[in-house]
């Protein structure tokens, strides 16, 4: 991979009240257009939570209000062609990312399996599942079955809402998107440089959704002033071997963090593990983990996370 050049599309260090950290396969999008869309849906599930006049200062007529709210746009990272090399190959990558692309594959699978909304789905991948044999040749066997699992993702309904080639595209970017993420330290870094280049003393909250959550607890936990919130959204964090056991970081709720607020829809496939509560030490209580969210057919939308009554609680909350 080439080395870390790139800089965030909004340099020098601008420090926010809110920073908002993106998911997996944003790479056509821009920092500001992501604002346009989650702001007015932050500001939606404050207002249904009873907090109006936060939310007014949030968005307000159209348009951004006085509380400063900044997108950390990093999908640049993975476009390909880009400086970081080949943005969404499979063949790409390495053996061991391979490996760790085809165990999320399976792992996801797994969770359609138990708990997808629709019976279709839940039976498709129960005989995915048992097609794909990954024990029969070790590591290797593990690294076979990573393009036939990540068709078998795209068979599914959960992903394939317009269509199979929206399907198989959005599968194979967000598997090696989370791999590289996971696995290359200097993509990591550069994600982390500009969340950090955002946040400071006067921050209020980093919310992240998707991969933007693991992202944003990473961040958590780098932060050197107090943070009353940290809010994560449909997140990967509770995935076992393919996520929680490979980050770096103390596996507790971020010693500067007041409060930590994750939520996930159940049929949130991404978010596997919704109930982070069991997984992370929370010594002082300040961890809430509610998976009863319902973003109705697209689950892990963004938007649908953040117009909900519980995110706005938890921001309004923080806010005022």
């Amino acid at each position: 991979m080439m080395s870390v050049g790139v800089g965030s599309e909004r340099e020098g260090g601008d420090v926010s009240r809110i920073v908002l950290v993106h998911g997996i396969a944003q790479e056509q999008e821009t920092a500001d257009a992501l604002e346009s869309r989650w702001l007015p849906a932050l500001a939606g599930g404050m207002r249904l939570a009873g907090h109006p006049e936060t939310a007014d200062r949030l968005w307000r007529d159209s348009r951004p209000g006085d509380d400063d709210c900044r997108m950390v746009f990093y999908g640049d990272l993975f476009l390909t062609g880009g400086r970081m090399g080949d943005g969404d190959s499979f063949d790409a990558l390495s053996s061991e990312q391979q490996e760790l692309a085809s165990a999320l594959a399976l792992e996801w699978l797994g969770r359609a399996e138990e708990r997808a909304a629709s019976e279709a789905d839940r039976d498709e991948a129960y005989r995915q599942l048992r097609a794909l044999d990954p024990e029969t040749s070790g590591r290797q066997g593990l690294r076979a079955v990573g393009r036939p699992a990540l068709n078998a993702l795209a068979r599914l309904r959960w992903f394939a809402p317009l269509g199979m080639a929206f399907a198989q595209t959005f599968v194979k970017r967000a598997l090696v998107q989370v791999t590289r993420y996971l696995t290359e330290e200097p993509v990591r870094e550069e994600v982390q440089r500009r969340i950090a280049a955002h946040v400071g003393p006067e921050t209020v909250a980093i919310v992240g959704h998707s991969l933007g959550s693991v992202a944003a607890f990473q961040a958590a936990h780098r932060v050197r002033s107090g943070l009353p919130l940290l809010l994560t959204l449909g997140s990967p964090l509770g995935l076992r071997t393919v996520v929680f056991d490979r980050l770096p970081e103390a596996k507790t709720v971020p010693p500067r963090v007041a409060h930590w607020a994750n939520f996930a829809d159940r049929d949130d496939l991404v978010a596997a593990v919704p109930d982070l509560a069991s997984l992370f030490a929370d010594p002082y209580g300040a961890l809430r983990s509610d998976w009863t969210l319902d973003n109705g057919s697209d689950p892990h939308r963004a938007e649908s996370y953040l117009g909900k009554r519980q995110t706005g609680a938890a921001l309004g909350a923080a806010l005022k």
